[in-house]
């Protein structure tokens, strides 16, 4: 044995795992295909929004929050619908993941953060608001919590302690390792093998040479995959592509870097794991061309407040509930029944400086680089610095001072004018007559009015209700909306301890009533598992799920694996390794005993 533990992915996810591993004493070597700049994995480019559950920032906010009102949303927007009480079901372990994580956010999950030392924006995003009735899609009270310091301070304290454990040789990190397939001895995973890429310098979430040096091959007791999802493999989207939103569109840009390619799904998949739920993923429909890309392709969400009138291609404005934050696939489903790969954005200046966020941490240098008092300047009129530069340089923007103005620009991006002045104008006019009272029959009106009634919204989120074509709030500005991709909901299914599951049951067969065993020494977290389970959000998510459920699935295995580990004998140079620790760490709790290079592991 190499280690006691392998981990494949070193994101997020594979990061909360060896962080538990390397707490408890265990040994581990954590793998990953890219250089070392890309460290903490998608995590990194996050906004750093976090799923919290009746939390004093909430409190502060007037937000009444509960874990039964948060399992109620949750619920009606996974729609459960896969044999959830038949252990050999696809959302039998979603299910329960499910029930566990809202448990996790609604408990632990703040503190268990705050006492690394993470903190939060104080005012909470309300994302993914529904516009159904109370048990349908959508979150009911905000619950977007911003990490101050958005995705990387997520990151940073899971970074600091798995490098605290590599320099007190408790874990190896193995960069430029490409696993290609999992080694398997008697049905049992015990190891990893795959190519030795050449050293490269690439900056984070550029390509990096694919040219082989070298192969490998290492064993351990259990093997953790944590290697992400679908979103920078255009043809794995497009395979995996659900009828019920219509066909796969021809044009996307991605949210992701090209190296989350999915890879290590088919790899579990050949040495027994199952996949489930693999339909289910979940794209943006606000995306926009980033016009200082980082990688092929590069999109930035748009993350809306509810008031930009939205548009189809031919100019016909979508009907509830598709407004802008309410509801993601839904308005996914409605864009490419239109049978176009885009839709508009029609809004104003007093619009866009209020309501628009971009997705990233590299789009919101205040909030990353902790600085108050540019922080403080959301608050006060104008956009952002990073909107405005896509204002000025985007592709997809449009500004004029009329509706002509705007119409005649918005038929230039496109590759034929299918806008007509007269008809964009008509809805627009009807539209801004509803502002002439405080009630409306548009329901979009009524969002807007609702979501000022909370503090949040009003303070910083949500533009005061006003007429498009008031001058006053222009100039007009139109957005041009491409579909980005970004998140696998399916996945290798996992128990709640993130053991794989088996593609058959005993005899071959997957039975009702009976159910698939766990692949032994196979263990997944994060985004290749669904975040837990195979798709613990199902259908939908409620946003600020992802990160979390990287936390928690990572915790969830990397604690598993201690356990499984636990009885193994300790060597020489491991007893040296765990005194190294308690010398840089005099608080945390003694590690468990590891084995040495040549414990073989338990039958």
């Amino acid at each position: 044995m190499d280690a006691d533990a392998i981990v494949v992915g070193a994101g997020l996810a594979g990061l909360t795992a060896t962080a538990e591993l390397a707490r408890a004493g265990r040994r581990v070597l954590l793998l990953d295909q890219e250089p070392e700049s890309n460290l903490g994995g998608q995590a990194f480019w996050s906004f750093g929004g976090l799923f919290l559950v009746g939390t004093a920032e909430q409190r502060r906010m007037g937000i009444r929050d509960s874990r039964e009102l948060a399992w109620q949303d949750w619920l009606g927007s996974a729609f459960f619908d896969r044999e959830v009480d038949d252990p050999a079901g696809e959302d039998y372990w979603a299910y329960r993941w499910a029930q566990a994580y809202v448990e996790f956010a609604s408990g632990e999950k703040r503190s268990w953060l705050h006492g690394m030392g993470v903190r939060w924006f104080p005012l909470v995003g309300w994302a993914e608001r529904g516009g159904y009735l109370a048990d349908g899609h959508g979150n009911s009270v905000p619950r977007f919590h911003v990490t101050w310091g958005t995705g990387p301070a997520v990151v940073a304290p899971f970074e600091r302690r798995v490098r605290e454990a590599a320099d007190s040789g408790l874990v190896g990190l193995r960069f430029r390792h490409r696993v290609d397939g999992l080694a398997v001895t008697g049905g049992t995973v015990d190891g990893v093998r795959g190519a030795i890429l050449e050293p490269s310098r690439a900056a984070r979430g550029t390509r990096s040479s694919r040219t082989v040096t070298g192969e490998f091959e290492l064993h351990a007791s259990a093997v953790i995959v944590t290697s992400g999802g679908i979103g920078g493999n255009l043809d794995l989207v497009r395979e995996n592509w659900p009828d019920r939103l219509g066909p796969a569109p021809d044009r996307m840009i991605c949210g992701v870097p090209e190296h989350v390619d999915g890879r290590m799904l088919a790899i579990a998949e050949r040495a027994g794991g199952r996949l489930v739920n693999r339909d289910r993923m979940w794209h943006y429909t606000e995306g926009i061309q980033n016009w200082d890309p980082i990688w092929d392709r590069h999109g930035i969400r748009i993350l809306p407040g509810p008031s930009s009138l939205w548009f189809d291609a031919r100019g016909r404005r979508f009907p509830a509930p598709h407004f802008p934050g309410f509801d993601t696939l839904g308005t996914l489903g409605a864009i490419r029944a239109t049978g176009f790969d885009y839709s508009w954005f029609v809004l104003t200046q007093k619009i866009i400086e209020k309501e628009f966020a971009l997705s990233g941490s590299e789009q919101n240098p205040d909030l990353t680089g902790k600085d108050i008092k540019l922080t403080l300047s959301r608050v006060r009129p104008g956009a952002t610095a990073a909107v405005e530069a896509f204002k000025r340089h985007g592709p997809d923007f449009v500004v004029a001072r009329t509706l002509p103005e705007l119409v005649a620009g918005m038929n230039k991006l496109t590759p034929e004018p299918l806008l007509e002045l007269a008809d964009l104008e008509r809805q627009i006019v009807a539209r801004d007559r509803e502002i002439d009272n405080p009630f409306t029959k548009d329901l979009q009106v009524m969002a807007i009015r609702n979501a000022r009634r909370s503090r949040g919204e009003r303070l910083a989120r949500t533009a005061a209700p006003h007429k498009i074509l008031d001058p006053k709030a222009g100039p007009l500005i139109a957005v041009r909306l491409n579909i980005l991709t970004r998140k696998t909901l399916g996945g290798l299914q996992t128990d709640l301890s993130g053991r794989v599951i088996g593609a058959a049951a005993p005899g071959g067969v997957v039975s009702a009533g009976e159910g698939p065993r766990p692949v032994p020494g196979l263990f997944a977290a994060g985004e290749v598992a669904g975040f837990g389970g195979g798709g613990m959000h199902g259908y939908r998510s409620l946003e600020g799920s992802f990160l979390g459920g990287c936390l928690f699935s990572g915790r969830q295995a990397g604690r598993a694996v201690a356990r499984e580990t636990g009885a193994l004998p300790v060597s020489r140079t491991g007893a040296a390794a765990i005194r190294r620790w308690r010398r840089r760490r005099p608080s945390s709790p003694p590690p468990c005993p590891r084995p040495g290079r040549r414990s073989a592991p338990p039958r």
